[in-house]
C-alpha cells in the first residue's frame, strides 16, 4: 500500500541510479523519476515550470532564490560532486601561466556569472592563491552553443565586477579557442579542450594531485547540488522528508557497494583501463563513505560555499546551514 506519490526530477548518476531502476524507492510512496538532457533543464522544469515535488537543484540557484522566495526547501542530499582546480581552461597564448596572471584577463563563465562550479573555482582560487574576481572581465555565454544568460533566476553580483554577455552567435568553447576570451571557468570540458586544441590548456596541468592535496588539507570536497522538496509536502506529509533521504542515501550507498564488490572483478563492468588501481587510490584517500550526506559530514564543505557565495557578492547576507536546509535534518 502506498499512500502518496511523488514526481523527482534528477539527473541519472550511478548515485541516483537505483532510484530510476526501482530497486531504491521512498518508503510507501509511488514514485516516478524524471530526468532531462541537461542538469540546467531540470532546474529551470522546477523553477518556471513546477513540474516536480523532489528535485536537484544547482546550490547558487536556490540562495538565488531565496530573497524572491521559493516554494522548496533543502534536503542534505549532495548527488554532484566535482573537485574545481581542473576546471579553470585558459588560451596557451593568453600569458597565463599561474592563478595571478589571470588579473586584468578577460574569463568566460556558461550561463551566468557565479553558476556552482564557478562559485566554487573562485573561491578556492581566492583561499589558496589569492585571486580576486573584480580584477578580472567576464564574458557570460553557451558553452558549445550560442545562448543568451540563463533568464529564470536573479543575476545578482558586486557593481564593481565587470559582466557583459557573449556576442551574438559566438560560443565560449569557440571564443577560448580563438583566443578572444583568455580563460574559462567550466563545469563542463570544452570540445576544444576535448579535441587537444594546440590554443588550449588547464591553467592546473596536474591538477589531480593539487585536487587531492586540496582535500587531506581541507576535507572539503566541492558539492554542486542539492535535493530539494516542495515546502507544503512537508506540512501535509509528516516523516516524508527523512524518507527521501533515506531513499536517496539507500542509492547513494547501493552505488557505493557496487565499485566496492567490484574490485574483486577488476571493476570489469566499466571499460575503463585501470579503474580499480583508481579505486584503491581513492580508498587510501578518502573515508569508508567517500560520498557522504547529510549535514555533520558536509558542514565544513556546505560552510565554504556559504562564506564563498557572500564574498562572491551573489547573497546579500551570509546564509546559515540552519537557514536552509529541513529542519527535521539537521542532526543528519
Amino acid at each position: 500500500m502506498t499512500d502518496s506519490a511523488l514526481t523527482i526530477g534528477s539527473f541519472e548518476y550511478d548515485t541516483t541510479r537505483p532510484l530510476f531502476d526501482g530497486s531504491v524507492s521512498v518508503d510507501g510512496v509511488d514514485v516516478t523519476m524524471e530526468t532531462a538532457t541537461t542538469v540546467p533543464e531540470l532546474f529551470e522544469r522546477l523553477i518556471r515550470g513546477d513540474e516536480f515535488d523532489v528535485a536537484e537543484l544547482g546550490l547558487t540557484f536556490y540562495l538565488r532564490l531565496q530573497e524572491p522566495g521559493l516554494p522548496f526547501v533543502a534536503l542534505p542530499i549532495f548527488p554532484n560532486r566535482v573537485f574545481r582546480h581542473s576546471s579553470v581552461f585558459v588560451n596557451t597564448h593568453s600569458g597565463i601561466t599561474e592563478p595571478g596572471d589571470l588579473a586584468g584577463k578577460t574569463i568566460g563563465e556558461f550561463g551566468f556569472y557565479g553558476q556552482d562550479s564557478g562559485v566554487w573555482a573562485k573561491g578556492i582560487l581566492a583561499d589558496e592563491y589569492g585571486f580576486k574576481p573584480q580584477a578580472s572581465r567576464w564574458v557570460i555565454g553557451g558553452l558549445e552553443y550560442p545562448a543568451a544568460p540563463l533568464d529564470f533566476i536573479p543575476h545578482p553580483h558586486p557593481a564593481e565586477v565587470d559582466v557583459s554577455v557573449a556576442p551574438e552567435g559566438k560560443t565560449l568553447n569557440s571564443m577560448l579557442e580563438a583566443g578572444e576570451i583568455d580563460a574559462l571557468f567550466s563545469a563542463n570540458v570544452p570540445q576544444c579542450a576535448l579535441d587537444g586544441s594546440p590554443n588550449v590548456g588547464r591553467l592546473f596541468p596536474d591538477y589531480e594531485s593539487l585536487e587531492r592535496d586540496y582535500y587531506r588539507r581541507t576535507g572539503i570536497f566541492p558539492m554542486m547540488h542539492i535535493v530539494v522538496i516542495r515546502k507544503d509536502l512537508l506540512r501535509d506529509r509528516p516523516g516524508l522528508a527523512y524518507r527521501v533521504y533515506r531513499a536517496f542515501s539507500q542509492a547513494k550507498d547501493a552505488a557505493a557497494d557496487r565499485y566496492r564488490r567490484d574490485r574483486r572483478l577488476y571493476q570489469v563492468r566499466t571499460m575503463v583501463p585501470w579503474m580499480n588501481a583508481l579505486v584503491e587510490r581513492d580508498r587510501e584517500e578518502f573515508p569508508e563513505d567517500w560520498w557522504p550526506y547529510g549535514i555533520s559530514a558536509n558542514r565544513a564543505d556546505l560552510d565554504a560555499y556559504l562564506r564563498y557565495h557572500y564574498e562572491q557578492g551573489l547573497s546579500t547576507r551570509r546564509w546559515r546551514i540552519e537557514d536552509l536546509f529541513v529542519p527535521d535534518l539537521l542532526d543528519t
